[in-house]
């Protein structure tokens, strides 16, 4: 396999597609799914026109994508922006997808990253970022996927553990951009909470619930983000709020805690507090005990840092802090804010800079060189 020679052909196969009508994000996705299949077939049998072939295929996969997006967006044109509370319609079959996308013999990884894309509608960089790893490395993932369940039947479908951690995802990509896809992970949550009775289903719908409530707040005029503690609590959907506390208090009650559930419950204790400064952090930081114990996630252990620079100061929290990884995503953002809580303006102004520069999204990252700025605007009076 040369993969020099692919290298060198895909600016201009990339040109074809564009050429032929494909926005520029859609033709890369393309092309990548294009050099992945390259990777696979071309060492048993190499083509006389790599580029032709190159270009066939790509186009084909910008189709069968641009297809597939279109079904999703007729999909979520039934879709009201807010959610509209108590149970589900009858739906349409889109969630019977996610399980068999979620096929038994796929890794839970696999099977997530194949639902992301295939009936998701996000992009191989999406998902990529969404897990940390770099783009072609899912590309490759999503590709093996799709061969392992080529020849597979579709009559045992996966498990709900794993659609959960789908729809999450999706809902996560939709909170922090296009609210629609918010939406659609939030009424497809209702469908599985109506026909499962599960409490970790209702942990996670309390939990979207909680989140989208807080959506009008999130950001300003201007489109800058809005930090919880400086969010117009009068802007917060209180029938959102009651619902999402409602079905959380009822899967608590049956004691079978879950991450869902634990996180549900943080973020009720936020929707809770009147004013920032009101929020009862000590059971938050009880709260993320828990949720450390039930996924020993690095990610959770960083929301627990700030948390306890809330309850028992800034230092308490560098110091849990200290025991992370600090190439963990947003460990600079969490320690610039907690140096500037303890007075250490300098240190916390480098930190909010060096955090902007590996934002994961341009609002986070403009967030982030404001805060940088007006520390060092603060130090030069």
């Amino acid at each position: 396999m040369d993969e020099a020679l692919l290298r060198s052909l895909t600016p201009s196969v990339l040109t074809v597609l564009v050429r032929r009508g494909a926005d520029f994000a859609a033709a890369e996705d393309a092309v990548q799914d294009a050099l992945v299949e390259a990777l696979r077939v071309w060492p048993a049998e190499a083509p006389r026109d790599a580029k032709g072939w190159l270009v066939t295929v790509a186009w084909r996969k910008f189709l069968d994508a641009t297809r597939a997006d279109a079904a999703r967006r007729r999909r979520e044109d039934r879709v009201e922006e807010e959610p509209v509370p108590g149970p589900a319609p009858a739906g349409d079959d889109t969630l019977q997808l996610y399980f068999l996308c979620a096929h038994p013999s796929l890794t839970p990884a696999s099977a997530v990253a194949l639902t992301l894309r295939a009936v998701g509608g996000l992009t191989t960089r999406q998902i990529a970022e969404a897990y940390l790893v770099p783009e072609a490395t899912m590309a490759q993932r999503i590709s093996r996927a799709k061969r392992t369940i080529s020849g597979v039947r579709f009559d045992r479908p996966g498990d709900v553990a794993t659609v959960l951690r789908v729809l999450y995802l999706v809902f996560n990509e939709g909170y922090s951009g296009d609210v629609d896809l918010a939406a659609e992970a939030i009424r497809l949550t209702r469908q599985l909470a109506a026909r499962i009775d599960h409490p970790e289903v209702a942990g996670l719908l309390a939990l979207m619930l909680l989140h989208h409530a807080r959506r009008a707040a999130r950001t300003a005029s201007d489109g800058s983000l809005v930090p919880l503690a400086e969010q117009n609590r009068a802007r917060w959907d209180t029938a959102l709020i009651a619902e999402g506390v409602g079905i959380l208090q009822a899967a608590l009650a049956r004691d079978r805690l879950g991450e869902f559930q634990a996180q549900a419950a943080i973020a009720a204790l936020h929707a809770d507090a009147p004013t920032a400064g009101e929020t009862d952090w000590v059971q938050i930081v009880e709260w993320y005990d828990e949720l450390t114990r039930l996924t020993d996630s690095p990610i959770v252990r960083l929301n627990r840092a700030v948390a306890v620079g809330e309850a028992d100061g800034p230092r308490a929290g560098l110091a849990a802090l200290a025991a992370l990884d600090a190439s963990l995503p947003r460990h600079a953002a969490v320690a610039a804010y907690l140096h500037e809580r303890d007075g250490d303006l300098a240190t916390a102004a480098r930190l909010y800079a060096e955090a902007a520069h590996t934002a994961p999204n341009l609002a986070e990252r403009d967030h982030l060189t404001r805060q940088a700025a007006r520390l060092n605007a603060h130090r030069s009076r």
